[in-house]
């Protein structure tokens, strides 16, 4: 990819057109005043050492350097550069409560919004740490993993909405355990976890999963957001505010106390969260005394400066055009470079040159125009005589697999995929690479492999929102393709038995039938029961009859488990 990282400055090449017709009017100003002087025939052969095309070829030469040196000032940019950078800072985990219970608005705007303007300034504040954002509801999932990118952590952090999460209610013991397996694996750096709720935990465990975080040399901090008065909820876009299933309206209340506890079980502070910088300047302040190290980062630029290349290029035109000179060298009188034919049988020269030297690059420019206008056939052809020419060029072969899957060729697409993330040595372009190999699997049902291609492309760039979607999905697909499988096997097994059991039941009544027929041939008429007998047994009947309505009515009578889940 090509930008101008200024491109103001190529507003002056107007100056360029201007030059033009300014060098156009003077030299035909020149020519009249020639004529004034005899016959333009006459006056050639009197000053023989002046050159007709030498003054064109210095202007035009100048006005080339002229127009390169305005594209160095523009910055020209080009492909990916990458950074290794030393930094001194910490580690910090930020999980964000996105519960419907975040909208009320006891806290201005709101008690989700004053959390997002909490987190954006915490991340201003930010020089040398690094940062990761978990979302939390009923569920946790991992929204940025830990970096160093803070822009793309306030990116990230402007599209959090409690819509994202399908289960609601406020499991805070989950978003701790999933934070706590989001750290790097440096040793003796500070690592806190930072969790802004309203303190509504309608699942338990929080205390337990803060003491264990603690264990590993975490701090849990605990932002309280919200008032202990409680709020309504309001239902965005409608007016209204949430209910409960009787009909009343759900008042939302900061649970202060159990924040307190999380917060002490796991050796940080809680800081109430209200309509001031305080918790700001109290949150600063208890970062700044965790222990600091000095990690490795690497930082993607995704441009970097080519300013230098057109800079040698304005450098060589200037040398040229200081070599020719405005009169011919009488040593050299002879000699005609710039005639009519000659010059125009160089140009000739040169296209055929170059024309038949096409580089991969040529060849690559092709089939990208080809894939652009949807003729997938043809663009292949141009991707394989690139490879043709170079072999070990990744970006051909990357382009060639694109080829390939846009014809349905998947794989054969896999195949190239695979061979240019051996090649490539850029990270951005290897975890496309790896992003296609796991679209073309997924699309095949090949789970399995699509995750293990979509996992390698994360750890290449976290940053990659639609391969982290496809993800998500890919587990949700294979776990549903594992149950399907289960299910089926065991209908099956199911069936076998279900036969079986079909089989033996009739082998048992053939058998029961012919013991009874044998029976009544051999054995005597059986004796009437007695009175007594009869009613001893319907004594006993009654009895136990009693026994399971009084079982009964004590199992109606227990309180039944409460399995509805709150909404907010």
């Amino acid at each position: 990819m090509f930008r101008f990282e200024d491109p103001i400055y190529l507003w002056l090449l107007v100056l360029i057109p201007v030059l033009v017709l300014v060098r156009f009017i003077s030299y035909r100003n020149q020519r009249k005043r020639l004529r004034k002087f005899g016959d333009p025939s006459l006056l050639k052969e009197l000053m023989p050492d002046v050159s007709r095309f030498r003054p064109s070829v210095k202007f035009w030469v100048l006005l080339g350097a002229l127009a390169l040196l305005i594209v160095m000032l523009a910055r020209p940019q080009f492909g990916t550069k990458i950074n290794h950078e030393k930094r001194v800072g910490i580690e910090t985990i930020i999980a964000l409560d996105i519960s419907n219970s975040m909208l009320a608005e006891d806290i201005i705007p709101s008690r989700l919004d004053r959390s997002k303007m909490m987190v954006e300034n915490l991340v201003d504040h930010f020089t040398n740490d690094k940062i990761g954002l978990i979302v939390f509801a009923g569920d946790a999932f991992v929204q940025l993993p830990i970096t160093s990118d803070y822009v793309s952590a306030k990116m990230f952090l402007s599209s959090i909405n409690p819509s994202m999460m399908a289960t609601q209610g406020t499991d805070i013991a989950r978003a701790i355990e999933m934070a706590t397996h989001s750290f790097t694996q440096e040793e003796g750096i500070g690592k806190a976890i930072i969790v802004i709720t309203d303190g509504e935990d309608h699942e338990g465990g929080a205390l337990e999963a803060a003491e264990a975080a603690k264990d590993e040399g975490m701090r849990v901090y605990v932002l309280g957001v919200g008032s202990t008065n409680g709020a309504p909820i309001p239902i965005t876009g409608t007016g209204n505010y949430m209910t409960d299933r009787a009909g009343n309206t759900v008042m939302s209340a900061l649970n202060e106390e159990m924040c307190k506890q999380v917060a002490q079980a796991g050796g940080g502070a809680y800081i109430h969260v209200e309509n001031n910088s305080a918790a700001q300047q109290q949150l600063d302040s208890e970062l700044d005394k965790l222990a600091k190290k000095e990690t490795s980062t690497t930082v993607y630029s995704e441009f970097d400066e080519q300013f230098q290349a057109v800079g040698i290029l304005v450098l060589l035109l200037l040398i040229i055009e200081i070599c020719i000179l405005d009169r011919r060298n009488p040593l050299l009188k002879r000699v005609s470079l710039f005639g009519k034919r000659k010059v125009v049988a160089v140009v000739l020269v040169m296209l055929a040159m170059s024309a038949s030297a096409q580089t991969d690059r040529q060849y690559i420019r092709q089939g990208n125009k080809l894939f652009r206008s949807g003729d997938y056939s043809n663009a292949e052809v141009s991707y394989r005589k690139a490879i043709e020419k170079n072999p070990k060029n990744p970006q051909a072969v990357y382009n060639l697999g694109n080829a390939l899957m846009a014809q349905k060729k998947d794989s054969a697409a896999v195949a190239q995929f695979e061979n240019a993330t051996k090649l490539e040595t850029n990270p951005l372009r290897k975890a496309k690479a790896f992003h296609n190999m796991g679209v073309v699997c997924q699309s095949h049902k090949m789970y399995g492999e699509a995750i293990e291609a979509y996992k390698n492309a994360l750890r290449l760039n976290p940053a990659d929102d639609e391969t982290r979607y496809n993800l998500v999905l890919c587990k949700h697909q294979q776990q549903k393709q594992q149950q399907n499988q289960q299910n089926q096997q065991g209908g099956n097994d199911d069936k076998k038995k279900d036969d079986k059991k079909d089989q033996q039941k009739q082998d048992q009544q053939k058998d029961q039938k012919e013991q009874q027929d044998d029976k009544k041939q051999q054995e005597p008429p059986k004796p009437q029961m007695s009175k007594e007998n009869a009613e001893q047994l319907l004594n006993a009947a009654i009895q136990n009859e009693k026994q399971t309505q009084d079982k009964l009515q004590k199992a109606q009578q227990q309180p039944q488990r409460r399995a509805i889940q709150k909404n907010w």
